[in-house]
């Protein structure tokens, strides 16, 4: 029992039973506790991921097994549901070890990271998947090391597409392009990093109709290594700050106040017919519409904003704006 352990009620009863029967002392007791109060610390299982990064890490792929649930639920027009089991950080080797010796594996390279991405597809799932495709009703079997050209080419077909969304699920940290490498069933064959270095492995709990099964995705430490930092609150909280910098703004406000927008003053408008029209010649007078003691309307983008006054200025024609434009009785009452 190490300092700050709890005891289940079980565990306490046996301990008291064990100290009443005589077969342990309180001073031997407290003797093995003592010895036991310095914590063994495995090399070979390196913590090198804070648990503030893997919340991070868990986030990013909670967005991610929504985007998968939309994708196979389109695809395969059944029954989807994709959800986060567990995110831990544990030694390849482990990893290795903890999945079937026959099961499919998905290796994908993330430029412009460094390394690849394993994603492992439980077989029960990948076959369910394989059935609707070729339009079964979702039967699962096992039989991975019988997998044909053509059950191989499909299934790679489909997990490229589907895990495509990866980009999207990690647009908030690093704009990755995944691209689908290589596929593989015997997990023995595979030697992308050292047996001990540390990975970080996302289980999602996955179901395809009657079918159940895990997605795993392994990240060796190599591929998450340059972005570490943006995988802490900080950085997020940092993140937020900066969307509302009062700089921005300013910018912006300058940008439209420097635009430059049409300004018509319209004269008047008259109606001809068509056979008037064609018989216009130079020197002919148009009578318009409006009288000359009428302000004038002014549009601004061809919107009437204004109405004012025609007239020169340093012997240039211009107009004097008079007032806001308020719709037609403004306009008349003038």
């Amino acid at each position: 029992m190490t300092t700050g352990e709890v005891l289940s009620q079980s565990e306490i009863d046996a301990l008291l039973a064990a100290l009443s029967a005589g077969e342990m002392s309180a001073e031997e007791l407290k003797k093995e506790e003592e010895g036991k109060r310095v914590k063994v610390y495995d090399f070979k299982r390196a913590l090198r991921f804070s648990k503030d990064q893997i919340r991070s890490l868990t986030r990013i792929h909670e967005n991610f097994a929504r985007l998968l649930t939309t994708f196979f639920s389109a695809q395969l027009r059944t029954y989807v549901q994709i959800s986060v089991a567990s995110a831990d950080q544990i030694p390849y080797e482990e990893f290795i070890r903890s999945i079937p010796k026959m099961t499919i594996l998905n290796i994908f390279e993330v430029p412009p990271l460094n390394g690849h991405i394993l994603i492992e597809v439980n077989p029960n799932i990948a076959y369910a998947m394989l059935d609707r495709v070729m339009g079964g009703r979702g039967t699962s079997m096992n039989k991975v090391d019988n997998l044909t050209e053509i059950e191989t080419k499909i299934m790679s077909n489909l997990f490229d597409k589907a895990f495509s969304n990866l980009r999207d699920a990690w647009e908030s940290v690093a704009e990755i392009d995944p691209i689908f490498t290589d596929f593989e069933v015997n997990p023995q064959f595979l030697q992308m990093i050292s047996p001990n270095d540390t990975v970080v492995v996302i289980s999602l709990n996955t179901q395809i109709g009657e079918a159940s099964g895990m997605i795993n995705i392994c990240i060796p430490h190599v591929v998450l290594e340059p972005i570490i930092p943006k995988l802490s609150v900080h950085y997020w909280m940092q993140t937020q700050k900066k969307e509302s910098l009062p700089e921005e703004t300013k910018a912006i406000d300058r940008r439209i106040r420097f635009a430059k927008l049409p300004i018509i003053a319209e004269l008047g408008s008259a109606t001809i017919t068509i056979q008037e029209f064609l018989q216009l010649e130079v020197g002919d007078v148009i009578e318009l519409d409006q009288s000359i003691h009428q302000p004038l309307l002014i549009k601004v983008g061809d919107i009437p904003k204004f109405i004012g006054q025609p007239g020169k200025r340093n012997k240039k024609l211009a107009i004097q704006i008079l007032d806001t434009f308020k719709g037609e009785e403004n306009y008349n009452d003038e």
